[in-house]
C-alpha cells in the first residue's frame, strides 16, 4: 500500500532520531522531544550523568542526563542546542490494533536504519507487571533502543524498548509526556532489573534480578550486585516491578529491608539500604 509523502514522513523521523554512545556499552537511540534540546531515550541506554548526542546532520554533543526511571526505562537528557527538529509526539490512547508503525533507530551500526510493520496490541504484559505497552511486530535489533515509534503521519506513538517474542515493544507517547513532567523524586535505587521466575524451595516464586547496579548507587553502597534477585522489602513479597517501584517511592533519606537471593537459592538473604538523592547530590526519577 502506497503512503503519499512517506519518504517526506522518514525523512523527517531520521532527523527527529539521534544516536547515543554512553560509556562505550555500544549506540542507543533517542528521540528529540523539544527543540530546545530535550532529548528522550531508554534508562538502559544511558548510565551514569554524561552520555555523547550524534545528531542526524552529523554535529555532536555532550549531553547531561538530567531524570532517569529505569522502572518505565525513560531517561530524559539535554544538550546545548536550539532550533532543532523535534518530533511529534501523538496521542497514543487513540491507537487502535492493525494501524501502521513505522521504526527508527541505530541498530547494529546502521545509522537511521527504518522498519516498518503494524500495531499487534496496547496493553499490559503479565510478565512484566501493570506497565502498558505499544505491542508491534515490527522488526528491532540492538541499537533501536529508545528511538520513535511513529505512525502512519510520523507523529511518534511511543519509544522503542525491547522485543518480546516476535513483537517490539515501546513504552506509549502519553507515558513519556507523563515522566517528563512528573519532576524529579528523590526515590532512587541505582539498579536495572528484569522479573524471573523461581523454584518454589524458598517459598518465593518470583524475583526481580538485578541486571545492572550503578556505581556508588545506594544499592552498591548496600553490596548488592549484578545477579542477585531482589524477592521483597520490609517483609512484603515481590510479584511484579511495580512493586519494587511502590516500595522505594518516596521522600527524604529512609531505609528500606530487602530480601534477595546470590547464588544458592534455597538461602535468602537480607540486606538494608539508605535510600535518599543520588549520588551527584540531585534527586532523580529512578527505580
Amino acid at each position: 500500500m502506497a503512503i503519499a509523502g512517506f519518504g517526506e514522513i522518514a525523512e523527517q523521523l531520521r532527523c527527529s532520531t539521534v544516536l547515543i554512545q554512553a560509556g562505550g556499552r555500544g549506540n542507543g537511540s533517542g528521540v528529540i522531544w523539544s527543540s530546545e534540546g530535550v532529548i528522550v531515550t531508554n534508562a538502559h541506554v544511558v548510565h551514569g550523568s554524561n552520555a555523547s548526542v550524534q545528531l542526524w546532520d552529523g554535529r555532536e554533543f555532550n549531553a547531561t542526563v538530567t531524570a532517569r526511571d529505569p522502572r518505565r526505562d525513560l531517561a530524559m537528557l539535554r544538550i546545548g542546542a536550539t532550533s532543532l527538529p523535534a518530533a511529534f509526539p501523538a496521542d497514543s490512547s487513540q491507537l487502535r490494533p492493525g494501524e501502521l508503525a513505522i521504526a527508527i533507530g541505530n541498530p547494529l551500526g546502521f545509522v537511521g536504519a527504518l522498519t516498518t510493520g503494524v500495531i499487534h496490541a496496547i496493553g499490559s504484559l503479565r510478565a512484566l507487571g501493570s506497565q502498558t505497552w505499544v505491542q508491534a511486530d515490527v522488526r528491532l535489533a540492538p541499537g533501536n533502543s529508545g528511538g520513535p515509534l511513529a505512525d502512519a503521519r510520523g507523529h511518534v506513538i511511543g519509544v522503542n524498548t525491547m522485543v518480546v517474542g516476535r513483537l517490539a515493544l515501546a513504552i506509549p507517547s502519553n507515558a513519556v509526556s507523563d515522566f517528563l513532567a512528573a519532576g524529579p523524586r528523590s526515590a532512587w535505587l541505582g539498579v536495572t532489573v528484569h522479573p524471573v521466575r523461581l523454584p518454589r524451595a524458598n517459598g518465593h516464586t518470583f524475583g526481580l534480578v538485578l541486571l545492572e547496579v550503578e556505581p556508588d548507587s545506594p544499592a552498591a553502597q548496600a553490596s548488592l550486585m549484578a545477579g542477585d534477585i531482589l524477592l521483597g522489602a520490609d517483609e512484603m513479597p515481590f510479584h511484579s516491578v511495580d512493586d519494587l517501584a511502590r516500595a522505594i517511592d518516596g521522600q527524604g533519606l529512609r531505609l528500606l529491608r530487602f530480601e534477595f537471593l546470590r547464588g544458592d537459592y534455597s538461602r535468602v538473604r537480607r540486606v538494608t539500604v539508605r535510600l535518599g538523592v543520588s549520588n551527584d547530590g540531585k534527586d532523580r526519577i529512578a527505580a
